[in-house]
């Protein structure tokens, strides 16, 4: 267990950060790798159902590591304030209500998955495909949550390097699955479905073993499992406004997609790999937010304003930092990407890409304030600003996918995303610049400048 609370802040932030951020670059790598062997022995039909329906999966999965994210910062604050015992029934309470929500949500989306797909507007050619796939996903998404909810325990006591461990096992398992179930056994997109879930499924089996015996105090007995009021509604008010924040994005998203899967196999293949290197691009964005998140929840708990308000400001200038370098590589390197990626020659499919990425990143300074702000927000305590703002995300990108997509075609959903950032950025920065903490933070900061003039 490590604290946040003492030391110099941007350090700490990316000594956390560092695990996280290889960790989450593993999780894409084996996406990516799914992608790439998808596309090169199954074909590009094969790519697009796969691709037409993640948004479906990322939505599910989303709303639960939201829930696995907002409990975090609560077995944070615990953990920051001292108090180990609500903490275990922070950890209890979490586990109970995400693996449960997710078993119920499963269920439900598996008996419904046939009208969900012609709802995607999946193509004919590709929908037998698409059901199979996702619906061996979905199977999978108590797993998912189960490891994300370990993940985000760990990092909530300052171990984030652990994860990353596990994370990493899971990784080339799931490689080593792809090649045997689609090549050996010849499951066809089934075999790659089959290797995510199982390769999750023994990750998050391994991850809480490990918790048990490496952190006693986070081995849970019965009566860490018996609801207390106080704990459950802490967990439930920062939990689900994490998974409504996460929903909105993906929600937007799955928007789009539907008005995506009407331009054929060839955009939605370009779409799809636009999206998996725009994902590796905003990376440090979703980390450092994630980050922060944990930070300012220990913080908070340990009542340590100042360092909150400096470690938010770091990390921005930080983030900042980045968006220039990805702007260089949109520029440079978009179509060896696409084509490393999809195994794509056809020139439609790069154009088309490589097109998306030149114009989004551009904008890319505005999302990397998005992600920091809102976490930060969250691990403050304001769980209605960031879910107002993904409000904003949600409504913008409906709009533009049923209204301007049709109109313009897919460069309407090229454009979608830098208009809703820019909007969605307001709130977060008016309300976060007149959170309590952060202004009594500045004001004990200018007087500890005039004591020292």
């Amino acid at each position: 267990m490590k604290s946040l609370t003492v030391g110099k802040p941007l350090k700490l932030i990316l000594l956390f950060a560092v695990p996280l951020f290889a960790g989450r670059l593993f999780g894409l790598f084996y996406t990516l790798v799914d992608t790439r062997i998808v596309g090169e022995t199954l074909g590009e039909a094969s790519l697009a159902a796969v691709g037409a329906t993640s948004t479906l999966s990322d939505l599910l999965t989303g709303l639960f590591t939201g829930f696995a994210n907002g409990a975090a910062i609560v077995v944070a604050t615990y953990f920051g304030a001292g108090d180990e015992g609500h903490m275990k029934k922070a950890v209890g309470g979490a586990f109970l209500t995400g693996t449960g929500g997710a078993l119920a949500v499963s269920a439900l989306c598996l008996f419904f998955l046939p009208p969900i797909l012609r709802f995607l507007n999946i193509p004919e050619d590709i929908l037998p495909q698409a059901k199979n796939y996702s619906g061996i996903v979905l199977a999978g998404l108590a797993a998912a949550t189960c490891y994300n909810l370990c993940a985000a325990v760990l990092r909530a006591v300052g171990d984030s390097f652990t994860p990353l461990l596990f994370l990493i096992f899971a990784s080339f398992l799931n490689i080593g699955l792809d090649y045997l179930f689609i090549l050996v056994f010849h499951m066809g997109v089934e075999g790659a479905a089959w290797a995510t879930v199982i390769s999750q499924a023994l990750s998050a089996v391994m991850c809480l073993l490990y918790m048990r015996k490496k952190y006693p105090q986070l081995a849970l007995g019965k009566e860490d499992m018996r609801a207390e009021k106080e704990v459950y509604r802490k967990l439930l008010s920062t939990g689900i406004s994490m998974s409504f924040m996460s929903s909105f994005v993906n929600l937007g998203t799955l928007a789009l997609q539907t008005s995506i899967n009407t331009f054929g196999t060839d955009i939605i293949v370009a779409h799809t790999a636009a999206r998996k290197i725009t994902s590796v691009f905003m990376l440090p964005f979703s980390v450092l937010g994630a980050t922060l998140a944990t930070y300012c929840g220990q913080n908070l708990g340990a009542g340590k304003y100042s360092r909150i308000r400096k470690g938010i400001r770091d990390t921005v200038l930080l983030t900042w930092g980045w968006c220039i370098c990805v702007i260089a590589a949109a520029y440079v390197l978009s179509p060896a990407l696409v084509r490393l990626i999809t195994s794509a020659t056809g020139r439609e499919v790069v154009d088309t890409a490589s097109l998306y990425l030149k114009v989004n990143t551009v904008f890319y300074f505005v999302p990397a304030v998005i992600s920091l702000f809102r976490n930060s927000m969250q691990g403050l305590g304001d769980n209605k600003t960031p879910v107002f703002s993904s409000s904003l995300e949600l409504i913008g990108k409906v709009c533009i996918a049923f209204l301007l997509a049709p109109a313009i075609g897919y460069m309407g959903i090229i454009v979608a995303e830098p208009v809703v950032w820019v909007i969605m950025v307001i709130p977060l920065a008016v309300n976060l610049a007149r959170n309590r903490v952060l202004r009594g933070a500045a004001a004990d900061a200018r007087e500890g400048e005039a004591l020292r003039s």
